[in-house]
């Protein structure tokens, strides 16, 4: 885990910060203020490609549909094979959230 060299109080409370947050509108709110817009862009596209490889779809859908690199989706293909597996219990608990809330 690369992160791990980050490990420390500081981050904890980041993280803390980050699970404070209770809506979307929040969520705005903070990653407007916390990151430029290209940062945002840039973990959003990361998170589509997860979500689109985790669905099967082929490099070239990606590419099309995410405006993504090769590169990008080979990086992001990396961390759902071989890294800690967060990716898939983000999609399994988003689909169970709205599975349980089916009017969001």
């Amino acid at each position: 885990m690369l992160i791990e060299e980050l490990q420390g109080k500081a981050l904890d409370e980041f993280f803390q910060g980050i699970l404070s947050l209770e809506t979307i509108e929040e969520c705005y709110a903070f990653f407007d203020d916390l990151c430029t817009v290209n940062e945002i862009k840039t973990m959003v596209q990361r998170f589509q490609v997860a979500k689109m490889l985790h669905n099967h779809n082929t490099y070239s859908e990606i590419e099309a549909e995410a405006n993504a690199s090769t590169a990008t989706i080979s990086r992001v293909k990396r961390s759902l094979n071989h890294g800690n597996h967060s990716y898939e219990f983000v999609f399994a608990r988003m689909k169970e959230q709205s599975e349980n809330n089916p009017e969001k």
